[in-house]
């Protein structure tokens, strides 16, 4: 959970095989940690979701909902099941060819959900496993983090169990994140409040 936060400011890369790069400002995460019934690793490892059970620093993608790629940071050592879904970014480079993989003009309207943004960097299920801090198709940079006060937490959206768990992580006010409350969990909340760590 504590490695949600800190991917906000972070800058993801994807390659493409003609070498165009492609790059992000994260936005938007959401944790899913070991024994939380909402994770793909709740049931153990599955030829699916391997990755998913380290090493940490991978990349772990996945398909849902027929027709969406979802790329997830791996964040716990080898064996615990542990990642990151990342929910949106803030598109830097190769906009052009993004707006193309879309079908969308809107710079806001690229990156603004994890299955967006997976599309609009043309991620698939080939990138899983990937190395995120030594790679050379997928990877993340530094970027600039974003202070605690900046950060908003929230539920996790699409998930029907743990529920409670404010492990959804936005920067505060960004026109990038995607829709949804962002706030305490629960059906009436409005307000975001500043993340904890």
């Amino acid at each position: 959970m504590e490695v949600a936060p800190d991917l906000l400011g972070r800058v993801l890369v994807r390659r493409l095989p003609g070498g165009t790069r492609l790059a992000g400002r994260i936005v938007e995460a959401e944790a899913y940690e070991p024994g939380d019934p909402a994770s793909h690793g709740f049931r153990g490892p599955t030829p699916r979701n391997a990755s998913m059970f380290g090493p940490p620093g991978r990349l772990y993608v996945y398909f849902t909902y027929g027709h969406h790629w979802m790329m997830n940071v791996v964040t716990r050592p080898e064996g615990e099941g542990s990642a990151v879904l990342l929910r949106a970014l803030e598109p830097l480079e190769g906009l052009p060819v993004m707006a193309a993989s879309r079908g969308r003009a809107n710079p806001r309207d690229l990156c603004s959900g994890p299955g967006k943004l997976a599309q609009a960097l043309g991620v698939d299920r080939t990138q899983d496993g990937e190395d995120l801090l030594r790679g050379r198709v997928v990877w993340l940079e530094a970027g600039a983090s974003v202070p605690p006060d900046r950060i908003a937490t929230g539920g996790r959206v699409g998930v029907s169990v743990g529920v409670e768990e404010p492990w959804r992580f936005v920067v505060a006010g960004d026109p990038f994140v995607s829709r949804g409350r962002v706030g305490p969990p629960g059906p009436r909340a409005r307000e975001t409040r500043p993340a904890t760590r």
